[in-house]
């Protein structure tokens, strides 16, 4: 699942590596267990003729008024470090996610609001970042934050992390609304104080977004889009975000308020592997 401030990242630099053949990410199993991105995630084809990331985009290229927070090129995640293959914090995603995207900001400031994405494309190698952590059972430097109340070693089985992932297709985003205009967010500090993402908003962390009843890559069921613990403002603000999401061609995964697909995503059985960063679109 799971899928959540610009710090300086370690990873990639200025360099612009050389732009990687997409390969196809296969399961563990040759059953593909459902993962928190809505249908069974299946290994597939990858395009003919595919460069690095055939068809992606820069989200920011096409619509600049929606803000990124690309938290796995931070240590401001639940892994508590830069995740392996975010060179860049970046959002790229494909052209027909972004135009898409583009849509649902026009209809999102006529209410007063832009969008601020968390995550975009992950590339395999960053799935494969996660598998490898949740088998090292003391590396839990950010669970007070992000998964209080659930067992690490549960944290797959629970379905709240899943391998492979849509986000690998590159039309599935993680994302959020602020308010026009936005609020400051101060940086996240290494080493602070950490809230649960289940407190009152005013208790977590102050990620500028408008309160959606948890933070961003809460673990917990009170991330449910639906949970009925979530009432008032934040319960309505949900909504909102579904509906602009819905309206434009998007599916949310139920169990994370944060979490949408592009119905109609151009690679739905592919799986890439080129990093997050401007080398590797066209």
């Amino acid at each position: 699942m799971a899928a959540i401030t610009a710090l300086a990242v370690a990873l990639g630099g200025c360099s612009s590596p050389p732009r990687p053949t997409p390969t196809v990410a296969t399961p563990a199993s040759t059953s593909p267990r459902p993962t928190p991105d809505g249908p069974t995630a299946r290994p597939g084809a990858t395009p003919p003729g595919a460069g690095g990331l055939p068809g992606f985009v820069v989200l920011t290229d096409v619509d600049p008024r929606i803000h990124a927070d690309i938290r796995y090129a931070t240590a401001h995640n639940f892994v508590g470090r830069p995740i392996t293959g975010y060179r860049e914090p970046l959002c790229l995603l494909t052209r027909q996610a972004a135009e898409a995207l583009r849509r649902v900001q026009d209809a999102a400031l006529a209410g007063g609001h832009r969008l601020k994405v968390y995550d975009c494309y992950r590339p395999q190698p960053a799935v494969d970042d996660f598998v490898a952590w949740s088998k090292r059972p003391g590396e839990q430097q950010t669970k007070a934050e992000f998964y209080p109340d659930v067992p690490k070693d549960r944290l797959f089985a629970d379905g709240y992390i899943g391998a492979p992932t849509a986000h690998s297709r590159g039309s599935t985003m993680d994302l959020t609304l602020v308010d026009e205009p936005a609020a400051s967010q101060p940086p996240y500090r290494p080493g602070q104080s950490l809230v649960a993402c289940t407190a009152p908003r005013a208790q977590r962390f102050p990620d500028n977004s408008i309160d959606m009843g948890t933070g961003f890559d809460c673990f917990d069921a009170r991330a449910h889009t639906d949970d009925p613990r979530i009432t008032g403002a934040a319960r309505d603000n949900r909504r909102l975000l579904r509906r602009l999401m819905t309206d434009a061609g998007f599916v949310n995964y139920d169990r994370e308020w944060w979490h949408y697909r592009l119905r109609d995503e151009p690679y739905p059985d592919t799986f890439f592997s080129a990093p997050v960063a401007r080398s590797s679109v066209g």
